[in-house]
Parts: structure tokens; sequence; C-alpha cells
């Protein structure tokens, strides 16, 4: 089975279109694949139209921003019903976050010296939706950074002038919202959070506790020991397993769709269970 269930088109911070993304994943030879932007469901309808033409299963799927404690976590939903109210009333939600984020950002940078980000950064994005991405976009684009990392370290994290904090609902709300949508929830990149290898079994735990389904096993940036933890600890705490290159399109990033490794215990996989 070649699955991707992590994937990204410019109705959030993706650069290509949902049916330019199928069309890669179809290219890639998937036999599963799902398209999870942040927080919106908006590409769906377009995705699974290229999808069905090409003959490709498509898994829909969406990725939620939550807090865990104190932290912001994404949570992916896969397998779930796109019309269903108390989803979208929980993604809409989180949009409204994301606008207001993004004011805020654009205030934080403007009281730095960068004049009209917002409208400037408006122009990366296909929607109305913006993200730390966009900003972190346009900032490279005027010159300010030269890369990704770069621009989120001197700019958009902590107290930085566009590091703004977002209160997101609890995780165990998001889980609600995906449940209710008859989909399985799965902590997205667990190695990708600051956090030490103890603190992300506490993570687990407690995602187990609120019904959690799973964990993203895999990612197009794996190491064979994050690989090799993240199974065992699906094992531990008797979770389900995905796996998802995080592909967005962006110029300089290496990710490709369906370019990843084999989940090391394939009876935890989460297409076994959608």
């Amino acid at each position: 089975m070649k699955a991707d269930l992590h994937n990204h088109s410019y109705y959030s911070d993706g650069v290509l279109s949902p049916a330019d993304v199928v069309r890669l994943a179809c290219q890639a030879e998937c036999d599963l694949f799902s398209l999870t932007d942040h927080d919106t469901t908006d590409g769906i309808v377009e995705a699974q139209l290229e999808a069905d033409s090409l003959n490709l299963n498509l898994v829909n799927g969406v990725e939620i921003s939550a807090l865990w404690g104190n932290m912001a976590i994404h949570i992916l939903g896969l397998g779930i019903d796109i019309n269903n109210d108390i989803l979208q009333t929980g993604l809409e939600h989180n949009q409204k976050l994301r606008k207001e984020r993004a004011e805020k950002i654009a205030l934080g940078l403007w009281r730095s010296g960068i004049k009209d980000a917002l409208e400037k950064t408006q122009s990366f994005s296909k929607t109305d939706m913006l993200t730390r991405t966009h900003f972190a976009q346009m900032l490279i684009s005027e010159g300010y950074c030269k890369d990704m990392r770069s621009v989120f370290r001197r700019y958009l994290t902590g107290k930085k002038p566009g590091g703004v904090r977002v209160e997101w609902k609890d995780f165990n709300e998001v889980v609600q919202w995906i449940h209710a949508a008859g989909g399985k929830a799965l902590i997205a990149h667990p190695f990708r959070y600051r956090m030490t290898h103890t603190k992300i079994q506490t993570m687990l735990n407690d995602f187990k506790c609120v019904l959690g389904d799973g964990i993203e096993v895999v990612t197009g940036t794996s190491s064979d020991e994050e690989i090799q933890l993240g199974s065992q600890w699906a094992g531990k705490y008797n979770l389900l397993a995905t796996c998802g290159s995080d592909f967005h399109g962006w110029p300089n990033q290496r990710v490709r769709i369906g370019n990843l490794r084999d989940l090391p215990d394939p009876e935890k996989a989460i297409w076994r269970y959608l």
C-alpha cells in the first residue's frame, strides 16, 4: 500500500491547486491519498473531482490546530464527512482566529518598520486565509530574510515582531469535532514540536485518554530513529499509525508526494480502520 495522507494545497499554505496536488499523487502511483489543509476542507471537492477522473482513492482530510496544555499542536482528521456541522463550526472558529492572528502579525511587523505587510502578504495567498507561511514568503520576497528558518526565527515566533500566540481550542474538543464527522483523529508530526521524548509520550498518553486514534509515524522528513520510536509508541499507547509527506510545494521544499518509508507495523495502519 502506497499511501500519503498529509498534504496541502493553496487553500491553506500550499502552493498548488487541489487538482494539481492530486495529479502529483497519481504520478507518484499512490494507492491512497489525502488532502489535509490547515483548518479548512474547502479544497476537498476539487480534489475529489480530480481523484475520480484519475481513479485515485482519496480520503477526506484536514489538519486542525489545537492546544495541548499551553502548546500548539496539529491534529489530523482523516475519513471525515466534510458536511458535518459540528466540524465545520469548529473550523470556522479556527479560521476566525487565523484572520485575527494575521492582523496582529501585520501590526507587529508595521511597528518594526515593515509597512503594508497585510496587503503584500495577501498577494501570496489565493484565498483569504493568511498563514504564517504566507508572511514568511512575503518577508523573503521583500529581502528581509533568505529562507523560511531564518524568517521564523527573526520575525514570527515568541516575542519577535510577528510572534502572536493563538488560543486554539483544547485538543480534547478538536478530537470531538473529528469524531462527530465520523473521522479518525491523529497527532501530526510529533517530533516537530519542541518537546523531549518524555513529554511527547505524555502527550500521546493524554491523547489516548481523550479517545484520540493515532499518531503520524512516518513523515517526509522522518529519521529512522523517529520512525522506530513513533511505531514503538503507537504500540505502547494502543494508537493507530499514519504516514504523510506534509507536502506544500514550496520551491525549496525537498519533500515529494508519495516518497515515504514504509510503516514498521502495517497491522496498525490507519487505512485498515477508515
